[in-house]
């Protein structure tokens, strides 16, 4: 009791003791059994939760245990009851078993008690080479020293993502990795073995990378000038697969500089990724013509360069396939814009046919395709000019690639009368099993019931569709029809067709559809595409939707309902009719034709009819990944009445934000609509892509938002989700050349107390980013300019070489409890 002076203050103290006498029990009088009473529970009844310090004076405050924590406790009991129990069970059969054989005892008595642990190590060496995720195989290695040495021992890939001043922290204990990523090291972007990156000597930097990894075939590297390979590629001379990676701008060297090292130094390279490197479509034919060995032993070449404004041209692919006959794998953007000069036709695709006829993936993407923008459903579907790309040269190309496994042709520009091209995919390409289309008309003539263009291709997997103005639902459903095995299907920016075609394709490919995308199609809006899956929503695991939403109003809640005669009462979705025709089936086991008469309105009866076993499951039970495009205006509220509220297996979200916030006055809602993502309990990962969004990073107009505002709004509510892993893209302003958090954009993130992974694809103040160690299980967090150009940190007044170590090690030294 604290002391007190004066009269007054004892008769008050006097007072409160003779109420707390009155209507509570003391410790004395208590029996300690009161409702969760946690230290009675611990110590026993006369040692109550009551009184503070373990009866040392009387006080009103208690120690209580949690209700949940209780309950859960019950449930670990039961679930251990429950297995002892199977044990015993199991236990006895065993020895009745033995018994019977005539077995020694205590033979049988030490084979149960046998454990994993006297496995050969080869048996257990096989089972963790099994296990991919890395943190399973982390959690592996802490069971016992043995199983620490084997999870080291057989671990083949790793990725570093520690600070390259600190070599002493290079891990040497796992000397059997051939896959090696050092392009995700902090400082991110900077130069590897610079002086401002390392404050060790270069060379002794790559010594020690390969004294830890010696047996590397496979490199991954930040190469932001041609230095760092000089220093680092001569350490591994049997590399086979190289990727560079750069966002940067292109440094003032000769033409080839970024390449010459590599030739010299790898010349067992079979592999070659630039993907994620910028540089010149002109640097790289002169090299490969210089090192005739090299290029000839390449199988796979991967230019599908996100970063180019312009792809590759006629005269650069036809060097490029003379000089690597051997190619099996060749992804390559090109221009196939006609109104520029060397624009890839017929010519570019003969050569390929010609020079590579061993290919087995082709990727022929035009440069803007890219960038992946969404593309206006009003539009026609045809562009103003056409690809000069003939049916003949079409012809050509299937007929000199017989073993094209996959192929992937976006062209950008009209493709037009492509159906009889299309079914010699058939004859000429039998082991084909995925296809994507892009700009490509007449793919499926569906004349009748009889099957053609791509339709005739029953063997594909995976086929995507994108810009094709003459695609009906006939057409589609004849592609379901003939394409019986598809696991993924993806149509974009087809006008046509509708929720019948789709949701017929649906009920086709019920056994085998498991990935679908539906983007941009002018008669499928979120709640149109989501009523067409209806037939496989409990198969499909990974979707796209854009979050175009109908107008609200009393049709939302009441489509899904049925009347008393057992029709549905949404006209528009179920009471349509694709005519009554007969066509010929094949049978997936039988392969043997049949005559079938179909129509979407029986197909919807017998739906309806259904006893719960069948189509109408309105639960995504399968689904892991889920993709949302949304404009910017719009919200996330509807997604639940759409038909996506109950996915409880839903592990990853993407939300793609596309739009000019400078047309837009303040939203009448203050948030985005995070908080609708609570609908999914299992929700761990999302990426938030607000890269397309335009915004003012400073000052607004009177009316509307700056970069800050619409942070908040986009964010909002991100706390009181359960992430364990965030990817978070910000806004840009394109005329400041930024894409950086804003205050208020680090303080709601600081807010996400389960974070444990944090990547911010853009720069940011130190200020801000010491928001984020306030994060109480952040382990990892990085900031990457992974878009080009990427800014120079040299010359940003935001994050610098400096500032980033600062915040990284600040990170470090938290203590995070696992």
């Amino acid at each position: 009791m604290p002391h007190t002076t004066g009269r007054g203050g004892l008769a008050r103290l006097e007072d409160k003791m003779i109420k707390i006498k009155k209507y509570k029990p003391t410790s004395s009088e208590s029996s300690g059994s009161f409702t969760n009473d946690a230290i009675g529970a611990i110590l026993g009844g006369e040692q109550n939760g009551r009184v503070r310090g373990l009866r040392f004076g009387a006080t009103p405050s208690r120690v209580t245990l949690q209700e949940h924590n209780k309950s859960y406790v019950a449930h670990l009991e039961k679930q251990l009851r429950d297995l002892k129990e199977q044990f015993a069970e199991f236990q006895s059969h065993f020895f009745q078993q033995m018994s019977l054989r005539e077995v020694p005892r205590h033979y049988y008595i030490m084979a149960v008690a046998t454990t994993i642990n006297v496995l050969p190590d080869t048996i257990l060496s096989d089972i963790c080479a099994s296990i991919d995720d890395t943190r399973s195989r982390n959690s592996i290695s802490l069971v016992n020293r043995r199983f620490y040495l084997l999870e080291r021992t057989t671990r083949t890939s790793i990725t570093l993502r520690g600070n390259a001043r600190h070599l002493f922290m290079i891990p040497t204990c796992f000397r059997s990795v051939t896959d090696l990523d050092l392009s995700l090291l902090s400082p991110w972007g900077h130069p590897l073995f610079s002086s401002s990156s390392s404050t060790s000597d270069p060379l002794l930097l790559a010594h020690r990378l390969r004294q830890a990894f010696p047996l590397v075939a496979s490199l991954t590297v930040y190469s932001r000038s041609p230095s760092t390979l000089e220093v680092l590629l001569p350490q591994w001379p049997g590399l086979s697969h190289v990727k560079l990676v750069r966002w940067h701008q292109r440094p003032q060297s000769p033409v080839g500089a970024d390449f010459v090292p590599l030739f010299e130094q790898c010349k067992l390279l079979t592999s070659l990724d630039l993907s994620n490197f910028y540089y010149w479509t002109e640097d790289l034919p002169p090299v490969l013509q210089a090192y005739p060995k090299i290029s000839a032993n390449l199988t796979h070449l991967n230019l599908l360069t996100v970063s180019f404004r312009e792809g590759f041209k006629t005269n650069e692919i036809q060097e490029i396939t003379a000089a690597c006959p051997n190619l099996s794998k060749f992804l390559v953007a090109c221009m196939f814009d006609p109104l520029n000069f060397g624009f890839v036709g017929d010519e570019a695709l003969s050569a390929i046919a010609k020079n590579c006829p061993k290919l087995s993936l082709l990727h022929l993407v035009h440069a803007l395709s890219m960038a992946n923008t969404r593309g206006d459903p009003e539009s026609d579907g045809y562009t103003s000019e056409d690809a000069r790309i003939s049916q003949e040269t079409l012809i050509e190309l299937f007929s000199g690639l017989p073993l094209l496994e996959e192929l992937v042709l976006d062209v950008c520009k009209n493709v037009r009368n492509c159906s009889i091209a299309l079914e010699l995919l058939k004859t000429e390409c039998q082991n084909l099993k995925i296809l994507k289309l892009g700009q490509f008309h007449g793919l499926c003539l569906a004349v009748e019931s009889q099957l053609d263009g791509v339709a005739l291709c029953e063997g594909l997997d995976s086929l995507s569709i994108k810009n094709s103005a003459d695609l009906t639902d006939m057409g589609l459903i004849a592609i379901g029809r003939g394409c019986c095995r598809l696991s993924k299907f993806e149509v974009e920016g087809c006008k046509n067709i509708t929720v019948q075609g789709m949701r017929t394709v649906a009920c086709l490919l019920r056994k085998t559809l498991v990935d679908v995308k539906i983007s941009y199609c002018k008669n499928l809006d979120a709640k149109s595409s989501c009523k067409a899956l209806e037939p496989v929503r409990d198969r499909i695991q990974r979707l796209h939707i854009d979050c175009v939403w109908s107008e609200l109003d009393e049709s939302w809640s009441s489509s899904d309902e049925l009347d008393e005669s057992g029709s549905s009462s949404d006209e528009f979705a179920y009471n349509f009719d694709l005519f009554y025709y007969t066509f010929d089936v094949l049978e997936e086991d039988t392969r043997t034709k049949k005559k079938c008469k179909y129509s979407v309105k029986d197909n919807n009866k017998a739906e309806l009819n259904c006893n719960g076993n069948g189509f109408w499951c309105k639960t995504w039970k399968s689904l892991k990944y889920l993709s949302l495009w949304i404009e910017v205006g719009d919200v996330l509220d509807p997604l639940p009445t759409v038909g996506l509220d109950d996915c409880p297996n839903l592990e990853e979200i993407r939300i793609k934000v596309e739009g000019d916030c400078r047309g837009h006055y303040k939203t009448r809602k203050q948030a985005f609509g995070l908080d609708n993502l609570l609908l999914y309990p299992r929700l761990s990962k999302m990426q938030l892509d607000c890269s397309d969004t335009i915004v003012y990073t400073l000052t607004a107009p009177p009316g509307q938002m700056d970069m800050s505002s619409w942070e908040r709004y986009f964010l909002n509510s991100i706390e009181i989700l359960t992430l364990n892993e965030l990817q978070y893209w910000p806004p840009q302003d394109n005329d400041a050349i930024r894409r950086s958090p804003s205050f208020l954009a680090a303080a709601l993130l600081q807010q996400c107390r389960a974070l444990r992974k944090l990547f911010i694809h853009g720069t940011a103040h130190e200020h801000f980013m010491m928001y984020l160690r306030d994060i109480r299980k952040l382990r990892d967090a990085q900031l990457r300019n992974d878009y080009y150009p990427a800014p120079d940190h040299d010359m940003s007044t935001e994050m610098r070489l400096d500032s980033c170590s600062r915040f990284e090690e600040a990170l470090n030294m938290k203590l995070v409890n696992d």
